[in-house]
């Protein structure tokens, strides 16, 4: 019997005329994913796909990387047999040696109808013979044991458990966009939904350095190193923003500094994004999550730009965040103490319902084209490399 694991795709097998492009974008981001481990290869065939092992190495590190493979409705482990109903007899036998259950039932899937018997019949033939092995009960409601046969061609594939997959498009094929990344709890969790529909995720994060310490900034390199085992590698531009400020906090309303700041964010963004061919901004917001966040203030910080803004939280609770960081690992690193640029400088009592009309006002005493280009020019580059330690 030889060793694979069986990925079978989630909304690839939707596709249609597409699906091919799909499932291509999904077997080379799967073979890069797994590079460097002990894999022989990686085959497409008949809507599944298959990991071979190499010899009989761990598996341990191939189960947990595919756990980050965008397109994935699930996985298992199973075992490569002759589709022959004798020598699938004899290997489900020797798979729940040292099993103990007493009730079982045989789930049969035909990826191809080649084979001589139907599903149900192989269903009823393979449940005598397990039951007068083991003298185990047929239970086709919450068996103890579930045992999968898959028929593809001259190959069957049998497994006992499936381990659910990330779910979503495989990456590459959702375009690129550019993610606002504060180093908190939120925005790590709207990139990873949109990394999920197969979006590739650039970042750019702001800081008040030499203001601050640069533990914000290390934040979100750790941060990155986590997102990027959904993309492999993640761009992040760190963007100085401690001048800008200064100057929005000596010659506008107290109360409108928070929204002038996300505003000029918002600007530099766009430009960023745009020299890197990203379609569209991304950000954290939840909505009426914090004063910044109501319904007026993000409509007002919107319109500073013409690129969408896309807010994959903003009808998610707080619970809701925390629970998916801390499913893919960021949460951890996102609560740990730092001094992020926005906390510099705010106000006691800032605005929660300003006009667009307003906050344009307050900028009739800006430069904003010098402050948006001193701060594109001060920008620092660099790629981020995931880490595939999982504690």
């Amino acid at each position: 019997m030889k060793p694979v694991f069986l990925i079978h795709y989630h909304e690839v097998n939707l596709k249609r005329g597409n699906r091919q492009w799909f499932e291509t974008r999904l077997q080379r981001h799967a073979e890069r994913l797994l590079s460097g481990l002990a894999v022989e290869r990686v085959h497409r065939f008949a809507g599944r796909m298959a990991v071979y092992p190499r010899g009989d190495g761990p598996t341990a590190e191939i189960r947990c990387r595919l756990r980050w493979l965008s397109g994935v409705a699930n996985f298992a482990e199973a075992r490569e047999v002759a589709a022959d109903l004798d020598v699938i007899r004899d290997s489900i036998a020797g798979l729940i040696a040292g099993r103990t259950f007493k009730s079982f039932k045989i789930d049969t899937r035909r990826g191809t109808k080649n084979f001589p018997l139907s599903s149900q019949q192989i269903n009823e033939n393979l449940g005598r013979f397990v039951q007068q092995l083991t003298g185990a009960a047929v239970r086709l409601d919450d068996p103890d044991l579930t045992c999968h046969v898959e028929l593809v061609g001259k190959r069957a594939f049998l497994f006992f458990e499936k381990t659910p997959g990330l779910g979503g498009l495989p990456q590459g094929t959702g375009g690129q966009a550019l993610c606002l990344l504060s180093g908190g709890i939120d925005s790590p969790v709207a990139a990873f939904r949109m990394l999920r529909r197969g979006c590739r995720v650039r970042f750019v994060h702001f800081h008040s350095f030499p203001q601050t310490t640069l533990e914000s900034q290390d934040k979100v390199r750790k941060i990155l190193s986590v997102l990027s085992r959904y993309q492999l590698e993640s761009d992040l531009d760190l963007v100085p923003f401690l001048e800008l400020q200064r100057e929005i906090v000596a010659f506008t309303p107290p109360a409108l500094r928070v929204l002038l700041y996300r505003r000029f964010m918002m600007r530099v963004a766009e430009v960023l994004a745009g020299r890197a061919g990203a379609a569209a901004l991304v950000t954290g917001d939840s909505l009426g999550q914090v004063a910044s966040q109501t319904l007026d203030n993000l409509r007002a910080v919107s319109a500073a730009v013409a690129a969408p803004i896309f807010r994959p939280l903003i009808g998610d609770d707080k619970e809701d965040i925390i629970r998916t960081a801390r499913q893919i690992g960021t949460y951890g690193i996102s609560i740990l103490p730092d001094e992020d640029c926005c906390t510099m400088f705010v106000p006691r009592h800032p605005e929660t319902m300003a006009s667009i009309a307003r906050l344009e006002e307050a900028e009739r005493a800006l430069d904003i084209p010098r402050l948006v280009e001193s701060a594109l020019s001060a920008a620092v580059h660099e790629t981020v490399a995931p880490d595939f330690a999982v504690e």
